[in-house]
Order: C-alpha cells, then structure tokens, then sequence
C-alpha cells in the first residue's frame, strides 16, 4: 500500500462510519475477513495464537497473540470512534411552523457554525424486542442559516444558540422519524430505544493539485483509527509482545462511561488475555503490564496560516511533515524522555519523518485517552497523531502522505515491541 491507496481506503473507511456503532463494526468485519475470531464476552476467552476481536457499543478492542510468549507483555494502540457531533434526544421529534424538526443536542466540542446548510444524516443503533440494528438514513435534514438579509450583523459573525439555532429540519409532510428509522433498519415492531447521532454526507475529496491534502468530516479521530486498523491487518508478528489496538467511544465527552478510555474495558480485556495465556496471579499481571507500552493516537493540530500567533513560535508542525509527537509539561499528554525516544526510534526504522507539538503557554491544549490509560493501568504512554487543520469542524482537512506515515509508524511500533 502507498499513501494514495491508503487515502483512498480511508475515504471508504470514514464513508461507512457515520457513528461510533458503524465504525466498530467496520473495524471488526475487517478483522474478521483477515482471519480474526470474534470473541464474544458473557463467553471463555480465547487467547489463542492469533488474532481475536471483540465489540461493545460503539468501542472495538483487537488483540493479535503471537505463536511464542515468553515473557508476557502488551504493545497497545489506542484510538477513539467517536466525533463531535449532535445526540437525537429523548423525544426525537417536534413541529415549529409547519416544519417537522429533529430534536438534538450538542455532543463534544463541536464547531457549530460548520453545521449549518450541510445535508445531514441520523446514524446509529436502533433496539427493538427482535434485537439490535445498525441504521443510516442518507441526507434526511438540515440547519438552514438566517440569510443576510434578515441580520445584517451576520457580516461581523454568527451567534448561535443551541437549543434555539441549531435545530435541523427534515420534513414538511408530518412524516415520523422513528417509523422512518424502523424501516431503513429493517427492524420490526415498536423501536423501544435509539442511540442516534448526526453526520455529513458529503463523501471525502482530495484537494489540492497533486491531490495531497485530504477533506473530510469525522478525521478526529477516525484517521487515526484506520492506521491503526490497517498496521494491525498487515501484523503477523510470530513472537513477542502482544500486540493490542483499542478503539475507544465517548473520548469527545470524557471517556468516563463503560466503553470509554476511563471505562474498564481496556483493562477487562488485558486481565482475561492474561490469565488465558497463564497469568496466574495480580503479581504475574503486573510485571506484564510493567513490560507494557502504549501508544494514544489522536489527532493534533498543525500550524494555521491565517492565525500563525495561535502557535507556539518555536513548534511549528505543518501538514505533510509528517506524524506528530504531543508534548506537556502539565502532562495532558503522556509522552516523556523515553517514550520520545521509542517514537524517534521506530520512525526512523520505516523513515517516517516526526514533527513535535507543543501548544503555546498561554493557549490551553485538548486532551487525549493517554493520561487515562496511564492512569488506570500504569503503562508507559506516549501521544502521537496526525495533523489537521479545522479540528471539530464538520470537515477536517489533513494530509495524504501523513496519515500513511501514521500507520506506518504503528506497524513499526508494533514490530519493535
């Protein structure tokens, strides 16, 4: 694969993940077709050499055992489905003025201004009595903006209200949501709860004359997602450390539910791979995690042109120079003295080009799941990721030759460890 494939892989990636519930199962149908087991939870875990995957809600967790164990330890990736977006609420559905509106509210950090005139869709889950149902409805709504001539204070900027502006419409004709949604599932019968959000359909394009730069909505943190995915199908290492890719939900709101990064489910996992491949006690799990490393890919931002003071004057990581390392010194990011040198390290075995990030003193950064994965487990964290320009925004823009680079360094990572 070169960096043209993979921006065209990740095009289709990102096009069937509208939700956090479609990613994960778009990561592990993948794995399943390179020849990992799904491992089902309420059942015996199997640790067997080769490769195992297991989904709950919108998080994915794939672990690859390799034919030789000897002394146990864990080569982790970690990632996260979900993206800045809007929650349909309880009650999904209201007229105002003839119009049939979608009710939603905000979820993440979201860029609300990018929201507006985009053809919308509803993804997610939909739980009737027959079970579960992935649904995506294509373009349903929009949030039309006020058009100049009603406010002409526009020209200064917008202020939006949440509850008040942000309202999609998506019908005039009395038609119901929820009996829409049942039918493109497929679903049967009464839909008794939903987890559903909204996305832009318009598909990713490269920009640009050589087609170098990458649009499209949901890259945080889908791109680093799929490098992950791809490093882990073309993994086979036959011994070593086990290699573990963690694709988490909810990072955009804390992390702090039972398929977030703060959540036990990493740890779940870890603890029963263990004991099935002869853990036997807290003290034997320890030293394994002690042996342990994780690498937290999320995206970073790269230097905006039109607001060069917004960045730290001596960093300055452009898009197309390469994946970055984060850095802080109040350790919203992970990354130390030794694991900037395992990064330098593996990049430089697949000459893949690093560029550091450091936000400047007086403009606070974002987080990322590595300081909750440290946390909880104690493993050694470092915080990498692709560049982007226009973060939270509907549509992201980042570059081809970087998100390549990404997964290249994952699989590096993973064959060093």
């Amino acid at each position: 694969m070169n960096a043209k494939n993979h921006s065209a892989d990740l095009a289709r990636f990102i096009s069937a993940s509208p939700s956090s519930f479609h990613a994960a199962y778009e990561v592990a149908e993948r794995l399943e077709k390179s020849g990992y087991v799904r491992q089902v939870e309420e059942e015996a875990w199997d640790a067997s050499p080769g490769g195992h995957v297991v989904v709950r809600g919108g998080a994915v967790i794939a672990w690859w055992v390799p034919e030789n164990v000897d002394q146990l330890s864990f080569s982790i990736v970690g990632a996260h489905t979900d993206s800045p977006s809007f929650k349909v609420k309880p009650n999904p559905q209201s007229t105002t003025e003839g119009y049939e509106q979608v009710n939603v509210e905000a979820y993440g950090g979201l860029l609300a201004n990018s929201w507006l005139n985009r053809d919308l869709e509803v993804a997610g889950k939909l739980y009737t009595k027959t079970g579960e149902h992935l649904v995506r409805t294509g373009p349903i709504m929009a949030i039309p903006q006020l058009a100049i001539h009603l406010d002409r204070s526009a020209r200064e900027g917008v202020s939006l209200n949440q509850q008040q502006h942000l309202h999609p419409i998506f019908s005039v004709d009395g038609a119901s949501l929820m009996e829409y949604l049942a039918q493109k599932a497929g679903a049967q019968g009464e839909v008794l709860g939903y987890d559903l959000v909204a996305a832009d359909t318009q598909a990713p394009t490269n920009v640009g004359p050589n087609g170098e730069f990458f649009a499209a909505g949901r890259q945080d943190n889908l791109l680093s997602v799929h490098a992950g995915l791809v490093a882990l199908e073309q993994h086979g290492a036959s011994s070593g450390s086990v290699a573990v890719f963690a694709a988490f939900d909810h990072e955009e709101i804390g992390s702090g539910t039972p398929t977030g990064a703060a959540g036990p489910i990493l740890e779940t996992v870890l603890r029963r791979t263990a004991a099935a491949l002869g853990a036997e006690s807290e003290e034997d799990l320890q030293r394994a995690f002690a042996r342990s490393s994780c690498l937290s890919a999320d995206c970073g931002h790269a230097v905006h042109p039109n607001y060069q003071e917004k960045h730290d004057p001596a960093h300055r990581p452009i898009l197309g120079g390469g994946p970055l390392l984060k850095h802080n010194a109040n350790q919203a990011y992970m990354t130390d003295g030794w694991g900037t040198a395992l990064w330098r390290t593996v990049c430089e075995e697949v000459g893949v080009p690093t560029q550091d990030f450091v936000s400047r003193n007086d403009v606070p950064c974002g987080s990322t799941i590595g300081p909750l994965t440290a946390t909880r487990l104690g493993i050694r964290t470092i915080d990498v990721g692709a560049p982007l320009l226009s973060m939270h925004s509907v549509r992201e823009l980042s570059h081809v030759d970087d998100a390549y680079s990404l997964s290249k360094a994952i699989a590096a990572y993973w064959n060093h460890s």
